[in-house]
């Protein structure tokens, strides 16, 4: 008959680990040390919490492996104490010490990146939160405890021992998982989607269709206006308009083509990128000077501080193809749909691209590639080594290229080996520049028959986040230092792994220049060298002067 064990030691709100404790107060302390991107209170105290209990977990881990190791007996009620007032004195030090620290650590941080500092971080906010999540986070542990030693408890009448406890680990880590990842996170998730594909169909008043036929979602556009998505009815009604451009560039100007496909347009990728192909037709890009495939960001975005400059450097003699994907974030739809923006981007390439290889070369427009941030990503997949030797694009700009970047990662490990990794250079620079906030010093050989330019910022934890910081320093750190980067910016292993990856969910907090928020002025040299113009000094100088006062 099979009876039901009583289970030993396995209290959820028992007495803490001494171990735990010091360790995980060790973890919370280190996390509130500088990393890429300033954090507010009650993100830095959700980063705290988390690090706390990481360290906690490390602690009693290492305790429960030694006990499982050497198989000693219960240690005597004066030893337990001794260990807990020391695991309490180092927990108490390292706090104490963090807080004191932390506003001075979040002011270096603002000093690198010009931002006025702060009174203070709020550190008994940190506290409080950190300690909120902690608690959670601990007796979520406690319950997962708790629940291994029952399977294992009662395992052990049929299995050894340890096989029991192995067993009942494994079991214990598979419920979790299924409850926390096909219901919490599950409802979650969809909650999101249904939430983002709402505001990707709201059409406010104000927001009427164009009237000029020559714009997407107008009357005469094969595009309607409702499925252009909320992103691409923005970029359609954008400035600047002709007449804009010549007040700033003082010579005529057209009106930019831009030609933007919904994903509610078409109900695949391939007809969306025949779309996009028949509404560049509709319009005449083919004629226009230059002609740019522009992969948007996850939420079907066009960066304004990227598209304007190129609006004004070419009088407005252009056209821009672009093809929504997704209407979720960026990260959400990496994580949830990584498929869906590489088939859009190859099959408007595709299409874009396969028309213009076969017009008449003399009488055809520039071709250009551009990309931020995932798009950037995506927009890279489709080019083939074919394509580059046999009839190229004239050039391509990535911006913020994610660190799940193929040809930036190839960059990386392909370096000079005396640039630093935050301002790389790729051999002679006459086909793959990088360019960061500040003017490129070092001389390049002469461009080649295409010019590709890498945008990325040295405080961006999008470009340069990687599992490796888990157990090593990154290569960004060693050496000179990106020039808005803290100095007191540290390695430490596992807590500065989640300082990335939270400074990536708040990457685009910070003002334009830093993160990963790309400014128009840093854009418009960007454009300039791909483009390969010979600009007018003055009208560049009021162009920057524009931007900035703009503040994108």
């Amino acid at each position: 008959m099979l009876r039901w064990r009583r289970v030993k030691d396995a209290s959820l709100f028992g007495r803490p680990s001494a171990a735990g404790l010091a360790l995980g107060a060790l973890f919370f302390a280190v996390s509130l040390s500088p990393s890429l991107i300033p954090r507010a209170a009650l993100v830095q105290g959700a980063l705290g919490g988390i690090c706390f209990a990481i360290g906690y977990l490390a602690g009693y881990t290492l305790m429960v492996l030694r006990h499982w190791v050497v198989e000693s007996g219960p240690a005597a009620p004066r030893v337990l104490q001794i260990k807990m007032a020391l695991g309490l004195l180092i927990a108490a030090v390292a706090i104490l010490w963090a807080l004191w620290n932390v506003t001075g650590w979040q002011n270096d941080i603002h000093a690198a990146m010009g931002i006025p500092p702060v009174e203070t971080a709020r550190p008994f906010t940190i506290l409080a939160v950190a300690a909120f999540v902690a608690l959670v986070l601990v007796f979520l542990g406690r319950l997962f405890r708790r629940l291994w030693r029952v399977i294992a408890t009662q395992l052990e009448a049929f299995i050894p021992r340890r096989l029991a406890k192995l067993t009942g680990i494994t079991l214990a880590l598979l419920l979790f998982w299924a409850i926390g990842n096909d219901v919490m996170l599950g409802r979650v998730l969809q909650a999101l989607d249904e939430t983002y594909a709402a505001l990707d169909r709201l059409i406010p008043p104000e927001k009427a269709a164009p009237a000029d036929a020559l714009k997407s979602g107008s009357a005469a556009s094969l595009v309607g206006w409702d499925g252009l998505g909320a992103a691409g009815r923005d970029w359609v009604l954008a400035e600047p308009d002709a007449a804009a451009i010549t007040a700033v560039t003082g010579a005529p100007a057209l009106e930019p083509l831009r030609i933007y496909v919904g994903l509610n347009s078409a109900p695949d990728a391939d007809q969306r990128g025949r779309l996009a192909l028949e509404e560049a037709l509709r319009v005449g890009a083919f004629d226009r000077r230059v002609l740019v495939i522009a992969t948007p960001t996850g939420t079907g975005w066009m960066d304004p501080a990227g598209m304007q400059p190129l609006d004004y450097l070419t009088g407005g003699d252009l056209a821009v193809v672009a093809v929504q994907y997704s209407y979720l974030p960026s990260w959400m739809s990496l994580i949830l749909q990584p498929e869906y923006g590489a088939e859009s981007a190859v099959a408007v390439f595709r299409e874009i691209y396969g028309h213009w290889r076969n017009l008449p070369e003399a009488g055809r427009p520039e071709l250009y590639l551009f990309g931020l941030s995932l798009g950037a990503r995506n927009g890279e997949l489709p080019i083939s080594w074919q394509d580059l030797l046999s009839d190229p694009p004239q050039g391509a700009l990535w911006a913020g290229p994610p660190f799940a970047m193929r040809g930036w990662q190839q960059l990386l490990a392909s370096r000079v080996p005396d640039s630093p990794a935050w301002a790389p250079r790729y051999r002679d620079g006459s086909a793959i520049r990088v360019m960061t906030q500040e003017p490129q010093t070092h001389i390049y050989a002469p461009w080649g028959v295409m010019r590709m330019i890498y945008l990325e910022y040295p405080s961006d934890p999008i470009v340069f986040f990687s599992t490796g910081t888990l157990w090593r320093a990154p290569a960004w750190l060693r050496g000179s230092r990106g020039p808005d980067v803290s100095p007191s910016l540290r390695w430490w292993p596992v807590v500065t792994f989640l300082q990335l990856g939270f400074d990536m969910m708040t990457a685009t907090t910070t003002p334009p220049g830093h993160g990963h928020v790309y400014a128009a002025k840093h854009y418009l040299r960007a454009w300039a060298e791909v483009l390969g113009g010979d600009y007018d000094p003055e009208m560049m100088a009021r162009l920057e002067a524009i931007f900035a006062g703009q503040g994108i």
